[in-house]
């Protein structure tokens, strides 16, 4: 099946629905040749958005996808690559936890450096900063679009509270305003995309870059009898997953979304992943991956999205309610 492309939002950017993100992958697992071939495997088949963050890796994950895109030489203007920034890689007081004006127009640049680009397509602002008053973040954003560094801005993790207090700002300074949130959204995590963020997709027309589709893998179906080696789950700092992985009740409701999967003839990870995408208000669901064969397998949710019926979606939704 064709890609999918969608609109951000309300921009004129499109986006394909099926994206691929750098997160947990890119350095722990993934680098050099394997790293250039799962870029490769998801770009052939229609992917024109890669997720990336500043902190993923400390920094690593841009330089391994930047290097990446280079050495495959695809021309610039056939992919969107986005970057985001909150945490901070360099130990300083101003340059941890902040979206203050000094961070975010250094961490902008220090991303293009690692990418080696010009410009980058998508910025976000990582989590919210209670401590910059929200003006100051907002000029920021808005300057570094002007400066040319990048073109569209947005938020991830923000309430929605937040994201209209930032947009409120944009809007009475006539700045540039926030385009999308990148929130968590799976069939275990359904509340600020369902809920919390709802009155925003008409209002400001909010774009949603969802992340964590298998929400960490356990919809996939891989945790339902324990913890595979060389999962997530056993990666240095990824113990806290552990617990969450393995939670009877998750896995009793995977279960029984597995008998639907194995009717309609596709995996469990598809089924999941075009669950996310048969969401209108969703942009683009972010995919991760440490092999190409999981690009593919993760690409065949674009099939599965085919088989997604109203009948199906109520099934669903009775397990997950």
């Amino acid at each position: 099946m064709d890609m999918q492309y969608r609109r951000l939002g309300r921009s004129g950017l499109k986006v394909s629905v099926l994206s691929f993100g750098s997160w947990v992958s890119f350095g722990p697992q993934l680098a050099g040749d394997s790293a250039r071939e799962c870029l490769a495997a998801a770009y052939d088949s229609g992917v024109n958005f890669f997720d990336n963050a500043e902190v993923y890796a400390g920094g690593r994950s841009e330089t391994i996808m930047g290097r990446a895109i280079s050495e495959l030489g695809w021309p610039r203007h056939t992919y969107v690559i986005s970057s985001k920034f909150f945490w901070g890689i360099e130990d300083s007081v101003n340059t941890k936890n902040t979206l203050n004006r000094k961070y975010l127009l250094h961490a902008v640049d220090r991303s293009l450096q690692r990418l080696g680009l010009d410009f980058l397509d998508l910025i976000f602002c990582h989590r919210p900063d209670p401590e910059t008053p929200v003006d100051e973040t907002v000029w920021a954003m808005h300057d570094i679009i002007e400066s040319g560094r990048a073109l569209y801005w947005g938020t991830s993790e923000w309430s929605a509270d937040e994201i209209r207090a930032a947009w409120d700002v944009a809007e009475r300074d006539h700045l540039r305003r926030p385009v999308m949130e990148q929130p968590q959204y799976n069939l275990l995590e359904r509340h600020k995309v369902e809920v919390e963020l709802a009155q925003l997709y008409d209002d400001i027309g909010l774009g949603l870059t969802t992340w964590s589709p298998l929400a960490s893998g356990l919809l996939s179906g891989k945790y339902l009898d324990g913890v595979p080696e060389g999962s997530r789950a056993t990666l240095p700092g990824y113990g806290w997953l552990r617990d969450q992985l393995t939670d009877p009740d998750a896995n009793r409701q995977v279960r029984l979304l597995k008998s639907i999967a194995d009717e309609l003839e596709i995996t469990l990870s598809q089924l999941s992943i075009a669950w996310c995408a048969a969401n209108p208000h969703v942009s683009t669901v972010i995919t991760g991956a440490s092999r190409v064969q999981q690009v593919r397998e993760n690409l065949g949710a674009l099939h599965a999205l085919e088989k997604i019926s109203g009948d199906v979606l109520q099934r669903i939704n009775a397990i997950f309610s």
